[in-house]
């Protein structure tokens, strides 16, 4: 597998991103936001998280208007792969490729801690090494997390199964407490129409070696990385 991992002004989790890809088998390299196109052969590119731009303006905003988004958006358009964390997942919100919008968390406060996911399905290409109801244990480090959507796209996305990953306990309970942030329906990760592009607000890749904590966000990497071998 061939990944771009996309570095905007302000991303500080690109190099993070692409330990993880590594680790898992993938060819990483990085791309500046200034470029207008992507390295031939890309299979998957990553937008990772950080402050692109200073948070100014609404989170993501500036950069979904960086050149490279119409390159990330024709890449999306013709099936390639796209993973969105935390900014990232902002970024391609504000580019019209996932439908929504993270506003402040329900506390207006930065919240970084150990947060469990409840996985919604194991049948994607990001998913397959995990278990369906599967509950993981990741890192979450955001102020703009609270994942909003009109009530009829909310429905879309419900009836469509293309909610990725929910809040919840370490018993895998859906609760308001683990829904820390306020997302509606506790969603953490969100799918396009086509299973292409994933968009979350937690970080996997924080947690990918035994000497960091756990290894539970290593499997999505390693789903992305098997897919593309498969494919090949």
């Amino acid at each position: 597998m061939k990944a771009s991992v996309i570095v905007f002004p302000g991303s500080n989790r690109d190099g993070d991103v692409s330990l993880a890809l590594a680790q898992a088998g993938a060819d990483v390299s990085s791309l500046w936001y200034t470029e207008p196109e992507l390295p031939r052969g890309t299979d998957l590119v990553v937008l990772p998280g950080g402050f692109s731009y200073g948070d100014y303006l609404r989170c993501g905003a500036i950069a979904a208007r960086a050149p490279v988004m119409d390159a990330v958006r024709r890449h999306a358009a013709n099936g390639g792969l796209v993973l969105g964390i935390c900014n990232g997942f902002q970024i391609l919100c504000e580019s019209g490729l996932l439908p929504g919008v993270l506003m402040r968390n329900k506390k207006l406060k930065f919240v970084c801690k150990r947060q469990h996911l409840k996985v919604e399905r194991a049948d994607t290409v990001f998913t397959r090494r995990y278990e369906k109801g599967a509950v993981i244990d990741v890192c979450v480090a955001h102020a703009e997390g609270n994942y909003a959507v009109a009530d009829d796209e909310l429905q879309r996305l419900e009836g469509d199964g293309r909610v990725a990953f929910r809040y919840c306990d370490a018993a895998g309970n859906v609760t308001e407490d683990a829904n820390f942030n306020g997302s509606l329906n506790a969603i953490a990760g969100i799918y396009s129409e086509r299973f292409n592009v994933l968009g979350m607000m937690p970080h996997p890749e924080n947690l990918i070696d035994p000497l960091t904590g756990g290894t539970d966000g290593r499997n999505l990497f390693l789903s992305l990385v098997d897919g593309a071998r498969k494919a090949a």
